[in-house]
């Protein structure tokens, strides 16, 4: 039984009840993807964002065995703090909830929760994709995988550019997953507005989006959609820059013999050294950008 295993916090289950838009965010970036007490600011400065644009913040995570819906000020804060957190992707929920033990969603395991729960719009920072040298390696995110399936559309800066994004797209565009720039024809890089590649679609307002989104599914074509929302430019990195520095920490992971799911934490903890703390401060930016873009989205898709 489905109930047994989901519970929601009282403003998400308030917001069922009024038929309100509600925004899934994820909690990997609260326990594994930002230092404290950054992290724990941040969840909550977005699901303010969320709710300043008209919508509900449900925030996702496995606690004590139980997926949970929206958090409360505590559980955000244990995330943000307890070492005793999995990274929970679509393969380790059933292990995760069985042995009552604690997890912060990834994209992937975000999209699974809120699809459980009713939830069509869920905004993140950057997908995962097709790491570098996967043709030998194949390391290939779960997130792709996910979007093939889940009805769930994710608002994000384009894919991390730790990754092969050319791969990354031609892997969305083999199972048909539309990716839409949002005021934008290039696919952001994450810190970068701009990288070498084009979006499928270009959208220029919330409602354009939503249309396209509910007519997919309307139409039977499951699966997500991805909305590539650039960083906005004031806090944008330089591209030649970050690209330097992304080799630097490939490097060193390949050095270290770093491979799996520590990657993308170790990658993105290098170039925050690297960068001397700027990319931080661009991670939390573009996120709160997302969230703004897709608050609006979901409650043009619940009209």
């Amino acid at each position: 039984m489905l109930e047994n295993w989901i519970e929601y916090s009282t403003e998400v289950l308030e917001a069922k009840k009024a038929n309100k838009a509600i925004v899934a965010l994820e909690s990997t970036i609260i326990s594994h993807g930002m230092p404290y007490p950054q992290n724990v600011e941040t969840a909550k400065e977005v699901e303010e964002i969320i709710r300043k644009n008209g919508a509900i913040p449900a925030t996702i995570a496995i606690i004590n065995g139980k997926i949970k819906i929206g958090l409360s000020d505590d559980e955000l804060e244990f995330l943000a703090q307890s070492k005793d957190v999995e990274k929970a992707s679509r393969r380790d929920l059933p292990f995760l909830l069985a042995q009552k033990k604690n997890g912060a969603t990834t994209v992937a395991a975000t999209m699974i929760c809120a699809q459980l729960a009713g939830i069509e719009v869920f905004v993140t920072g950057g997908i995962g994709g097709v790491h570098r040298e996967a043709e030998t390696t194949m390391d290939i995110s779960a997130d792709l995988q996910e979007l093939a399936q889940t009805n769930v559309a994710v608002v994000c800066a384009g894919a991390k550019s730790i990754l092969d994004i050319g791969l990354t797209l031609e892997y969305l565009e083999t199972h048909g997953v539309p990716v839409v720039g949002f005021e934008t024809d290039l696919l952001p890089a994450f810190y970068t507005r701009t990288s070498p590649f084009s979006v499928n679609y270009r959208v220029d307002t919330a409602k354009e989006v939503a249309d396209m989104i509910r007519t997919k599914w309307e139409i039977g074509l499951n699966g997500g959609v991805v909305i590539a929302n650039p960083i906005p430019e004031a806090d944008a990195l330089e591209e030649a820059f970050i690209t330097n520095v992304i080799a630097t920490a490939l490097e060193e992971a390949k050095e270290n013999n770093i491979s799996g799911k520590k990657v993308t934490p170790f990658l993105l903890g290098k170039v925050k050294e690297l960068t001397e703390g700027k990319s931080l401060i661009a991670n939390i930016a573009l996120v709160k950008h997302n969230a703004e873009v897709g608050s609006k989205i979901a409650v043009n898709l619940q009209k």
